[in-house]
């Protein structure tokens, strides 16, 4: 193959990597497939990149050479190192990285353009979308990812006038925007660019820990569609379909999850969600007073040994803990007494979507026994016992029975309704979102304190023993 590629050879390879890549979103929607949509994404990607490379409008290869290198090292790297529990905050820094690409290659083409005189209306549009929305997405995610790496408060950053404060800035920013489409304004470039990064940063800080995982999913929209704006900039087809196909799966995605929380997207972006739930006479309130039961190992060993079905429900602990290889074991261990296992996993554990899902397969944990949350819910009223690990919002009966809690209304596993609940727990603090759970005060609930992985390993090693 001769370079550079002509613009229809080149056309052809950008019409199948958008193919592998249609390809590798929907064999990414089953833990099944996941892994063969993940190499449908790496092909597709891996032509994309071949066929830009290839084309006439690439002059030198030297500093593509180079900083390619140095961003493969650095990837490397942190694929290598990073943990499954801050994933999350990866995700994030990612989504950012795109943001600020998408506002660079604004400006270098609009000095070029400029140079060269071929500014026009069009292209001074797709200017302006690609730099406010590049900027928005960058900015809201690094404060997600400063929120998930624990460098600030989880909590809802709130103040007086804050809605009043995000619609002043994103109309002045639009009539920015639309100024300098129309004059090609340095002035107007510089101020639009600059109140778009704040109003990235301020339309995220209300944003509540229990609402992380659709916030990820919500920039990974704005994401694509900065790179979609991106690919209008360049002329890249490709890019734009990427694009595309990126900003409409993230914002599907943000709406499944928001159905799953019974929240709209809107009571998420400017609820606050995950402020202090306590309040005098509230449900949780009186809840608290009437202590919780702690239970050790061999209590839990004791129940889990003559039971008939089993349900696990994992959570942000087990990815801290790093327990599911014990679980793994344990769930082994536990068929081999005939007792039936299963694994169920709310839309929203963790803190993103498919964390928990992730976690598992990871611990080569079968699919067919990682149930969602509507499909397993039916089952918790026949279960003996169901062990939480390491979850807490996704479980919490507060969400039906608690109408002062701020997560009333949103759908739950019901752990609860089993004939026996063993929570893990490190201590008695709540869950990301700051709402006391109102399962830990049940009858039918005991909570075993202490590290996950070693608390499940305790379980495993009774087993082996012969428990009682």
């Amino acid at each position: 193959m001769e370079l550079p590629l002509s613009p229809t050879t080149q056309a052809l390879a950008y019409l199948v990597s958008a193919i592998l890549f249609i390809f590798a979103l929907k064999g990414l929607t089953h833990p099944a497939t996941a892994r063969r949509g993940n190499l449908f994404g790496m092909l597709g990607m891996a032509i994309a990149i071949g066929a830009t490379l290839a084309g006439a409008a690439v002059q030198g290869y030297w500093l593509i050479g180079f900083a390619g290198i140095i961003g493969a090292v650095i990837g490397i790297v942190v694929a290598l190192r990073i943990q499954m529990t801050a994933m999350p905050q990866l995700v994030a820094a990612l989504h950012s990285f795109v943001g600020m690409a998408a506002v660079l290659v604004a400006i270098g083409t609009f000095i070029n353009r400029a140079q060269a005189g071929t500014l026009n209306a069009v292209l001074m549009g797709e200017l302006s979308a690609g730099i406010v929305i590049g900027a928005i997405t960058f900015t809201g995610s690094v404060i997600a990812f400063a929120k998930l790496q624990g460098l600030m408060s989880g909590a809802p950053i709130k103040f007086l006038g804050q809605h009043a404060l995000n619609a002043l800035i994103a109309i002045t920013t639009i009539v920015l925007a639309v100024h300098f489409a129309s004059t090609g304004s340095w002035v107007s470039l510089v101020l639009m660019t600059l109140l778009a990064f704040a109003l990235g940063g301020t339309l995220i800080i209300p944003i509540g820990g229990a609402d992380m995982p659709v916030i990820i999913s919500m920039l990974n929209s704005y994401s694509g569609w900065a790179a979609a704006a991106t690919g209008f900039t360049l002329h890249n087809h490709l890019l734009i379909i990427v694009g595309a196909l990126v900003g409409f799966s993230g914002a599907i995605l943000s709406y499944i999850m928001c159905r799953a929380m019974n929240r709209s997207i809107i009571n998420v972006v400017f609820g606050g969600f995950g402020t202090d739930s306590s309040s005098s006479g509230s449900a949780g309130a009186v809840a608290a007073e009437k202590g919780v039961k702690s239970a050790s190992v061999e209590d839990a060993v004791y129940w889990m040994e003559d039971a008939n079905r089993v349900i696990v429900v994992p959570g942000y602990g087990m990815a801290v803990a790093q327990a599911q290889h014990a679980l793994k074991e344990m769930m082994e261990l536990l068929q081999a007494r005939d007792v039936d296992v299963t694994f169920a996993i709310h839309p929203v554990a963790g803190r993103m979507p498919g964390h928990m899902n992730v976690l598992l397969a990871e611990a080569d944990i079968p699919y067919d026994q990682v149930q969602e949350m509507d499909e397993i819910n039916p089952a918790f009223p026949s279960t003996d016992v169901v062990l939480v690990v390491g979850a807490n919002d996704v479980v919490n009966p507060a969400a039906k029975e608690d109408p002062t809690s701020p997560i009333y209304g949103m759908p739950i596993l019901d752990a609860g309704k089993a004939h026996q609940v063993y929570f893990l727990k490190r201590s008695m603090r709540p869950g990301y979102s700051g709402v006391d759970n109102l399962l830990f005060y049940k009858d039918n609930t005991s909570l075993i304190f202490g590290d996950a992985k070693d608390t499940i390993e305790g379980i495993v090693t009774s087993l082996k023993g012969g428990g009682h």
